[in-house]
């Protein structure tokens, strides 16, 4: 097993080779402005630090969000051309759950990225591999008494300290925490706990069409 995971939903763009026990190599850069930028550097950093090929990975794990529009749509296109062009599997991942996972919490907590717009996208959890709720998104005033008393794992914690007083590392995604969630489920023999490698938005874009567009094409 040679699994390449790799996470655009956040600012954190991430990527990361698992061979079934451990991660062999691992790049993380945060920056929300250039994820199409930097993620194929990413990969070919990480491959190169491995010693390895694309042609040797058996498997993609991407992160499909929550997210942004423009970031996590890199993320997914890339996992799934290379996933073609490679004829193997696409595994999805809930972003949140990478968080989670990491956090290593073995009590009930909450997973908060930065939502933008003055929100979060947010999940409650059991444990670190269990997630109890769906992913939401909603401005942290309106669940902080939801979620008074937990840990709170993520940027979005720390962004909103008056609601989130109790904030937990990881503050970034990390796509190392992600392969290693997936190899875990993959031994267990849990393919069916992975998602469609599709986006999870939450919400509409930030780019409309402006109300009222007239069009000044020929007819």
């Amino acid at each position: 097993m040679l699994l390449l995971a790799m996470d655009t939903a956040t600012p954190a763009v991430t990527v990361a080779l698992h061979d079934g026990e451990s991660v062999v190599a691992a790049s993380g850069q945060v920056d929300a402005r250039r994820h199409g930028e930097l993620l194929l550097p990413a990969v070919d950093r990480v491959l190169k630090e491995a010693g390895l090929t694309l042609d040797a990975v058996t498997g993609l794990v991407v992160g499909v969000g929550p997210g942004p529009y423009t970031g996590l749509r890199v993320g997914l296109v890339t996992a799934a051309t290379f996933g073609s062009a490679l004829g193997v599997p696409v595994h999805g991942l809930c972003t949140l759950d990478g968080l989670a996972y990491a956090s290593g919490l073995d009590e009930p907590f909450a997973v908060a990225t930065d939502a933008r717009r003055k929100e979060v996208y947010w999940a409650r959890y059991d444990n670190s591999r269990t997630r109890v709720t769906d992913a939401s998104v909603d401005r942290p005033a309106d669940i902080a008494e939801g979620l008074a008393g937990l840990p709170v794992v993520g940027a979005g914690a720390r962004l909103y300290p008056d609601a989130f007083p109790d904030a937990r590392d990881p503050e970034h995604q990390s796509a190392a925490a992600l392969a290693a969630l997936a190899a875990e489920k993959l031994a267990a023999g849990e393919a069916g706990g992975f998602l469609e490698p599709l986006p999870m938005y939450l919400r509409r874009p930030d780019a409309q069409v402006p109300k009222n567009y007239k069009v000044v094409t020929p007819t």
